[in-house]
């Protein structure tokens, strides 16, 4: 088992290239081709789960916040990040972080919190823009299954629940071959006209070289033709938060203290504004941004973490802000992390951290 072996299976779940543009997810310290002696999954990389890790055999910490978030210009221990940096290898600890790409898709961060707190019907809150593109090309008649084929299983193709998605119409393609060609149909030198499909198909950005490959891989000429189109459509599977709704309604008193059962620490809340809730907008960590995505989508009440005092003011008798705190919100996540990877690999050693790593203590 390698390092990599583990990363791979991660960014299957939640492709590092979802991660928002400020963010710094993925192998930030270590070797992806060593050998891997086991992982401790934690939501944060600290001196204390390193040692952990030694304790325990690993060389792996997956934590869900980056320990290095911005440029580190030296490492002489002057504060936690440069210890933690340091200590990891020293002991030869690998740190792999998993942030906001996890947040960005429908299985992950706020998908947990939804199944904590027993929402029904969930969507996410707000989908991302711009991560689907469109490719057009143009096959041989006689080839339109294996190219359809051969794109489909690299990932084209898939709309929300259904798969295999295309469209084609028929027409006729011409070509000329060069000097030195070597056409899969026609004569080099002289015109050819050719029977042909327009055969077009979505994917998720992310996807881009699988498909691409693909396309090169099965279309029969030697040179293929081909169009890549980005799309301002959005992903439904892909963006911000989530929104679901409770098994039956209670009154916003009755709710908050239910959340306040499953997730422990405290719950900073505004007045309540009606009677009953029961259309909730999650959002784990920080989620004051998605305040207004969340109003839009009729949502009673908004739980996330974060938010400052005058912006407790925006809810502005439209919805119920529920301040759980950033740690609480997203403190599920470890066990979120902890199953996918004995789901893959069983029998390998993979360890919940026992280090609470929330900075905030209540009384």
């Amino acid at each position: 088992m390698r390092i990599a072996d583990i990363i791979s299976h991660l960014e299957g779940i939640a492709p590092n290239a979802y991660q928002e543009s400020y963010d710094n997810s993925g192998l930030l310290v270590g070797n992806a081709n060593d050998e891997c002696t086991g992982v401790v999954v934690s939501l944060d990389a600290t001196e204390a789960v390193i040692e952990e890790a030694v304790a325990k055999g690993a060389n792996l910490v997956v934590s869900h916040h980056p320990i290095i978030f911005s440029g580190l210009k030296r490492l002489n221990g002057k504060n936690y990040i440069e210890r933690t940096v340091m200590l990891a290898i020293v002991k030869g600890v690998a740190l792999y972080a998993i942030h906001t790409n996890l947040d960005n898709v429908d299985t992950g961060v706020n998908a947990k919190l939804a199944e904590v707190l027993g929402l029904q019907n969930t969507r996410i809150l707000s989908p991302k823009k711009g991560w689907i593109r469109k490719l057009v090309t143009f096959v041989p008649k006689s080839h339109i299954d294996e190219v359809m084929s051969a794109l489909f299983a690299a990932g084209a193709g898939n709309i929300g629940t259904y798969d295999e998605c295309s469209f084609r119409n028929d027409g006729t393609g011409t070509f000329r071959g060069g000097e030195g060609s070597d056409p899969f149909v026609g004569v080099p030198g002289q015109r050819h006209e050719e029977e042909e499909f327009r055969l077009e198909v979505l994917y998720p950005f992310d996807r881009q070289s699988k498909v691409l490959n693909a396309l090169f891989a099965s279309h029969p000429y030697e040179e293929v033709a081909y169009d890549l189109i980005s799309l301002e459509n959005s992903r439904a599977e892909t963006g911000s938060g989530m929104i679901g709704e409770l098994e039956s309604e209670m009154t916003t008193l009755e709710f908050l203290k239910y959340l306040k059962e499953k997730v422990g620490g405290v719950v900073r809340y505004t007045k309540p504004i009606g009677e009953k809730v029961k259309n909730i907008a999650i959002c784990g960590g920080s989620g004051s941004f998605l305040l207004n995505d969340a109003i839009r989508q009729k949502a009673d009440v908004f739980v996330t973490g974060d938010f400052k005092y005058h912006q407790f003011f925006d809810a502005d008798d439209r919805i119920v802000i529920a301040d759980i705190g950033h740690f609480e919100s997203e403190q599920f996540t470890i066990e979120l992390l902890y199953d996918a990877i004995r789901e893959k690999f069983p029998t390998f050693a993979t360890f919940k951290t026992a280090v609470k790593t929330n900075p905030i203590l209540y009384l």
